[in-house]
């Protein structure tokens, strides 16, 4: 039983277990987050047995499950407890980790290192806070069309493992060299940063320097984290390599253009335009097969609860039990008939 499956103790973990003819668990952050977790089986993300399927499979599965989907929420679940483990997790690492010498990090930073960026972080929090407002403030009051940049944290897995750039300046670079080649002059782009982002990576200072060398300075801004919601609502379309936040995109029928391997990345509603002429006028998903796709991952994989709350977590064993101890994984057992019923998140009026 793993969560996640990219790092390197992972993959000896995973071929060990194949060799023996052992099923592999893997736990992930919700495809559709925050309210769900992901289970599958064999590997997840870039190596999900999602991406082989196509979308008119899932149509066939779907024909006797519910048709009426959860709307996505607009807030990230559990979060204070989020923090609170991701600091205890680090404590323990940085300070109770003298008994595994021989332990290897999958960081590129230290754990020091990565405190101090933490540390820094949370000081400046108040005056970040300000600045991310008032940036949001000038996008959404500024009366010109614009288009989105979600970038991502360049440590995390499915950049690492499931991306074809090695870098987040890689991806700016192609990103706004594009925009300045097919955009229409008045429109703008907006960088949105990673909510998580601790500095490591000088996406504000990368940006501006390369939207100088492409001449378009006066039309490309900077937002640090925060909602995506708030920009998404007169967004003309997103690009990003293979962030989850693709799913809120495609969920409000803004065109989206994406990189690296998602489990969402279907013909349907993903374009593969050429970036300039998507910038200059991009085709809008199927939405109706976008909502199929979102009603099928709710049918299979994604799992009410969450891993840092009490709460979360026993709304998650309520079912995920069961589904580790059935003979076949969640998208078998939909296609067989034998799936269990979901108590998903629905909106009472």
């Amino acid at each position: 039983m793993l969560y996640g499956d990219t790092r390197p103790v992972h993959a000896a973990a995973v071929a060990a277990a194949k060799a023996r003819g052992l099923t592999v668990h893997v736990f992930e952050e919700g495809y559709l987050r925050p309210w769900w977790v992901t289970y599958e089986r064999g590997g997840s993300n870039g190596n999900s047995r999602l991406m082989e399927m196509s979308v008119a499979e899932m149509q066939a599965a779907l024909a006797l499950s519910d048709p009426d989907a959860p709307l996505p929420p607009a807030h990230w679940g559990d979060t204070r407890q989020h923090v609170f483990y991701g600091a205890l997790y680090h404590f323990f690492v940085l300070f109770r980790n003298r008994a595994y010498r021989g332990f290897r990090p999958h960081r590129a930073l230290a754990v020091s290192q990565e405190f101090r960026l933490y540390l820094k972080r949370l000081l400046t929090m108040p005056v970040l806070r300000a600045e991310r407002a008032l940036a949001t403030w000038r996008v959404r009051n500024g009366g010109f069309p614009y288009h989105l940049v979600l970038l991502q944290l360049e440590h995390d897995s499915s950049v690492q493992s499931h991306s074809p750039f090695a870098s987040m300046a890689e991806f700016l670079e192609l990103t706004l060299s594009a925009f300045a080649r097919g955009a229409p002059p008045h429109h703008h782009l907006v960088v949105k940063d990673h909510p998580l982002e601790d500095g490591r990576v000088p996406a504000r200072r990368l940006m501006r320097r390369i939207a100088r060398a492409h001449g378009i300075a006066d039309r490309v801004h900077y937002v640090r984290g925060g909602k995506l919601a708030q920009l998404l609502s007169e967004a003309r379309s997103a690009v990003t390599v293979n962030s989850t936040a693709g799913q809120q995109v495609l969920w409000r029928g803004i065109p989206l253009r994406c990189f690296g391997r998602a489990v969402y990345a279907k013909p349907e509603f993903v374009s593969d335009q050429p970036l300039p002429e998507f910038f200059r006028q991009a085709r809008r998903p199927d939405l109706r097969a976008y909502r199929e796709f979102r009603r099928y991952l709710l049918e299979t994989s994604q799992v009410p609860g969450g891993f840092y709350s009490a709460r979360g977590r026993r709304q998650l064993l309520r079912q995920v039990a069961d589904m580790m101890l059935s003979p076949e994984d969640p998208y078998d057992a939909l296609k067989s008939g034998t799936a269990a019923p979901r108590q998903q998140l629905r909106a009472v009026t």
